[in-house]
């Protein structure tokens, strides 16, 4: 079962770095909440149906524990998709790939604060490679700093506590339940969020809206694979692997979103940007190595 949680969240991985370009261009028509709000809402609609097929098989699992955990992860679900899909209209997907990966290195900090994990030597050289890396990203060439990379990073440290809260529930609540609440969370708290900031979100039905395919396109790939399928399975496999591990796979996702950026929209990277693209991808796979114990050492009086 270990082999086949790899694997299946490598796939979910590829997944969400392939999806960055698709998002980004149907921003170009659609609100960040907007476009949130209609995704986890078809999700949804996706994870209902193989629900309602098996209620008969299954006794009742719903009660306010399994709405809280569900709940729970799914504010900072939300926190991570509105974040980051407001931070791609300022920057690019390579660069949002990269910063987002930036979350499987607070894994283990988070742990440390919030579980009382303790840091190894080699999460501190992790931590550091890739401080490292999203300084030559952001400040070593000409485009710096921007608005987009700070609410990128801010989507990272969200997307580092979604990891923690499930692995939290995971072992213990049905994971297409929980899966049904996470999903569900982030729709409402989209559509609440787009009236807030006043987006149109009734945009959705207009002529210009309608006739777009690439719009359909990304709202459909990213419901039923980014989010569905994406969710399930993460929520499904992490009780059968560590956090440490699906941190691990998810360092994945930025080289991904590099790699689909380059063939898709032949997007260029700077030297320095591929220096600290390098530093990053290292430093999340450092923090993640075991360390090796030290052997002790008896001595024989006989």
């Amino acid at each position: 079962m270990n082999k086949t949680a790899d694997f299946s969240l490598l796939f979910v991985v590829f997944i969400w770095g392939v999806t960055f370009v698709m998002v980004q261009n149907a921003l170009s028509f659609l609100d960040p909440f907007t476009f949130n709000a209609v995704r986890f809402f078809m999700a949804f609609v996706f994870l209902l149906l193989p629900y309602i097929s098996t209620l008969h098989k299954k006794g009742k699992t719903w009660n306010k524990g399994l709405f809280m955990a569900g709940f729970h992860i799914g504010v900072w679900l939300f926190l991570g998709y509105g974040l980051q899909t407001i931070g791609l209209n300022y920057t690019t997907p390579a660069k949002t790939g990269f910063i987002t990966g930036l979350s499987v290195v607070m894994v283990p900090v988070f742990s440390l604060l919030l579980l009382k994990h303790r840091l190894s030597r080699n999460t501190i050289i992790g931590v550091a490679a890739a401080t490292i890396g999203l300084y030559l990203m952001t400040f070593a060439d000409r485009s710096n700093l921007n608005i987009g990379d700070l609410l990128v990073f801010l989507c990272a440290i969200s997307f580092a506590m979604q990891i923690i809260t499930t692995a939290r529930y995971a072992k213990t609540l049905p994971a297409l339940p929980l899966t049904l609440i996470q999903v569900s969370t982030v729709s409402l708290l989209s559509f609440v969020s787009a009236f807030i900031f006043k987006e149109n979100h009734s945009v959705i039905f207009s002529s210009e809206v309608m006739l777009q395919k690439d719009v359909w396109t990304a709202l459909l790939v990213t419901a039923a694979l980014a989010t569905a399928f994406a969710f399930f399975a993460q929520t499904f496999f992490q009780a059968y692997t560590t956090p440490t591990r699906v941190a691990l796979i998810f360092s994945m996702e930025p080289v991904f979103a590099a790699l689909s950026s380059y063939i898709l929209i032949g997007e260029k990277l700077t030297t320095a940007s591929i220096i600290g693209c390098a530093f990053i991808f290292l430093g999340m796979i450092f923090a993640e190595l075991p360390v090796k114990k030290k052997k002790t050492v008896t001595q024989d009086f006989s």
